[in-house]
C-alpha cells in the first residue's frame, strides 16, 4: 500500500495520524476530458518524489500523520455515488481527524459538502473553480459534476474563487457579491481581504484544479484559459488557514497526462501546502 510522500508506517497508520485522506476515483459524469479516476495514483507517485520539508512554514507536516483510507469505488450511478460518499463522510465526522478527500471529478464533493453543512450549519463552502457549477441538474441528474456547488449555494455561505465560465441559467443562483471572477482578481491582491471577510469562522474548501491556469496545470478535464496563478493562490490559502477554522478540504479533477507529470506534482505540493498551513 502506497503512502503519501512515501512516509514511514509510523506516520501513516490509523491511530497515530491526525489527517485522513480518502480517494473517490469516480469519473462517471464528466462531459469532456476523462481521466480523473486515475488522478489519485498519479498524485501519490508524484508525492513520493517531493521533499517533505516546507520552507515557507519551516515544518514537516507529515509527522502529524497522514493515513490513507480505503477508496470509495462506485460507478453504477451518480446517485449511488452520492449516497455512499455522504454516508461515509457522516461517519468520518464522528472522528477527531482532519478530513481530506481526493477526486475523481467534482461531483464527488456534493455528498461530502452535505455531510459537513449538516454537522456545521454555519459553515462556509469556499469553492475554487473555473466553472460556477450551479446547475440544479444536468444530463438528468442533480449529482452531476456541473451541479457540484448548487446545494452549497442553497444551504451554506458559498464563496467562489476563480470563476470564468458558466451557463446563463446559472445567473439566478450566483451571488455576485460572493463570487470573485478570475478576470477581476488577476494581478490584484486587494480582493483577498474582501473574500476573507465574507467567510464564517468554519470553512470547508472544495478545490477544482481547473481553477488554476492550464499553463501550470494542463492535466485537468476542462482546462479553461485565464486561471489562477500559483503564488497568489497560496497567499490567499494561507490567509484563510490563518484567519479561519478550516475543517477539511477536497481536491478534484486531476486528469494525468502520460509523460507530463507536472500536473500531479503541482497537486502534491498543493495538498502538502494546505496541510502545512493548517498545522503550522
Amino acid at each position: 500500500m502506497k503512502t503519501f510522500g512515501g512516509i514511514e508506517q509510523r506516520y501513516s497508520d490509523y491511530e497515530n495520524s491526525k489527517i485522513f485522506l480518502r480517494s473517490i476515483p469516480y469519473d462517471g459524469t464528466s462531459t469532456w476530458g476523462k481521466g480523473a479516476d486515475k488522478g489519485f495514483q498519479s498524485f501519490l507517485e508524484a508525492s513520493e518524489n517531493m521533499e517533505l520539508y516546507d520552507i515557507e512554514t519551516d515544518s514537516e507536516v507529515y509527522k502529524k500523520g497522514i493515513h490513507i483510507l480505503p477508496p470509495i469505488n462506485e460507478d453504477s450511478s451518480p446517485e449511488d455515488l452520492f449516497e455512499k460518499v455522504y454516508e461515509s463522510t457522516v461517519q468520518l465526522l464522528k472522528t477527531d481527524k482532519f478530513l481530506t478527500f481526493f477526486g475523481g471529478e467534482h461531483s464527488v464533493s456534493i455528498g461530502i459538502i452535505k455531510a459537513f453543512y449538516e454537522k456545521f450549519p454555519d459553515i462556509t463552502i469556499l469553492h475554487f473553480d473555473a466553472h460556477a457549477d450551479l446547475r440544479p441538474e444536468y444530463n438528468g441528474s442533480k449529482y452531476n459534476h456541473a451541479c457540484a456547488a448548487y446545494e452549497a449555494s442553497q444551504n451554506t455561505n458559498l464563496v467562489q474563487i476563480g470563476i470564468r465560465s458558466m451557463d446563463i441559467n446559472e445567473n439566478k443562483y450566483l451571488n455576485r457579491e460572493k463570487c470573485f471572477f478570475a478576470q477581476d482578481i488577476y494581478r490584484d491582491s486587494t480582493w483577498m481581504d474582501k473574500a476573507i471577510n465574507l467567510l464564517t469562522d468554519k470553512v470547508y474548501i472544495t478545490f477544482d484544479l481547473d481553477a488554476f491556469d492550464p499553463s501550470i496545470i494542463p492535466g485537468t478535464g476542462t482546462p479553461e484559459p485565464g486561471g489562477l496563478e500559483w503564488y497568489s493562490t497560496l497567499e490567499f490559502l494561507k490567509k484563510v488557514f490563518e484567519n479561519k477554522n478550516v475543517l477539511g478540504f477536497d481536491i478534484v479533477e486531476l486528469a494525468p497526462i502520460e509523460g507530463l507529470p507536472a500536473s500531479e506534482f503541482l497537486v502534491s505540493k498543493l495538498y502538502y501546502k494546505m496541510l502545512s498551513y493548517k498545522f503550522k
